[in-house]
């Protein structure tokens, strides 16, 4: 029986000093796949990447077109091998990666709008007015609870839907606060993230329509993947106004958890998560343990999962 595959492309937070590194050395595809991204973006991202500060990567400005160019190279180098996926998926920022690979966004579109996305979200909210945190060890119910509960003393929000146990919260400093006690009593807890905003709440609104702004002058095409959007936590369909879906998502939850659970529906056994770190396969591990988990981030990792994925096909 052939295995269907989806390919994950992972969001911020990701990103670190070097990553793609050995790709870029050997493989000319992915080094193109850089010098081509550096020229649409207009700014040294190489060097950010390979020898910037940690403090610089991740900054939301320089960490989204990062991670974004890496993943496709990633993509690139698993093409080389031959390996494709119909499904694709990608976390916030990532969902630009499963677009470009989709075909819904060329690879130039592509990046010049993760470029602007960021600086826009850069310089939207800062740290002082909101922030993020995790609540682990608690239901969906429990977390819908927390959220009412904590709303009492600022604007609080589900951000984000990874995986049974883990939503993150996204809202104003005090309710994030508030929100710690709440989750003792409902024995689950709050772990404030390191971030520098609320994202994914409703402070990014006026982002996102900022943002609406630069998804105007892009042409959507037609896709050639099933490619899913976070906002929905399913396909997206040829009805969707999938501009409009954009601009939601950066003040929208990301219904991860929701999108994998679909793709196993549909038949998905095996996830590969294209680009730096295993974030999304931790999460996709937690939702359903029987499917096979890959990632693909340097030569070693290329080389395990394409061992793998060859010695299950002749099996």
């Amino acid at each position: 029986m052939s295995k269907k595959i989806a390919f994950l492309f992972p969001g911020q937070g990701s990103q670190y000093i070097n990553m793609g590194k050995d790709l870029y050395e050997n493989i000319d595809e992915c080094k193109m796949i850089f010098d081509k991204g550096e020229e649409i973006l207009e700014m040294p991202i190489k060097e950010l990447i390979f020898e910037g500060t940690k403090e610089e990567l991740t900054r939301t400005r320089n960490s989204q077109p990062a991670i974004l160019l890496t993943s496709i190279a990633c993509q690139k180098a698993l093409e080389l091998e031959g390996i494709e996926a119909d499904y694709t998926l990608g976390l916030s920022l990532g969902e630009y990666g499963a677009l470009i690979y989709g075909g819904g966004l060329s690879f130039e579109d592509g990046m010049h709008l993760i470029k602007r996305r960021a600086e826009i979200m850069d310089g939207a909210v800062s740290p002082e007015e909101g922030t993020m945190a995790a609540v682990l060890k608690l239901s969906e119910e429990k977390v819908e609870e927390l959220i009412k509960r904590a709303s009492e003393f600022g604007l609080i929000e589900g951000a984000n839907y990874n995986c049974p146990g883990q939503v993150v919260i996204s809202g104003e400093h005090k309710a994030i606060k508030e929100s710690a006690k709440i989750a003792k009593e409902l024995k689950g807890m709050v772990m404030p993230l390191k971030v520098s905003g609320p994202f994914h709440s409703s402070m990014y609104k006026e982002a996102s329509h900022k943002f609406y702004e630069e998804l105007k002058e892009v042409n959507i095409n037609k896709f050639n993947k099933v490619v899913y959007s976070n906002v929905k936590g399913k396909p997206y369909e040829e009805s969707d106004d999938i501009k409009e879906l954009l601009r939601l998502q950066i003040m929208s939850s990301v219904l991860f958890e929701k999108s994998i659970r679909d793709l196993i529906e549909k038949g998905v056994d095996t996830f590969i998560e294209v680009g730096p770190g295993k974030t999304l396969s931790g999460f996709v591990k937690k939702i359903d343990r029987s499917v096979n988990v890959y990632n693909v981030e340097d030569i070693k990792s290329l080389k395990e999962t394409v061992e793998s994925l060859k010695s299950k096909k002749s099996n």
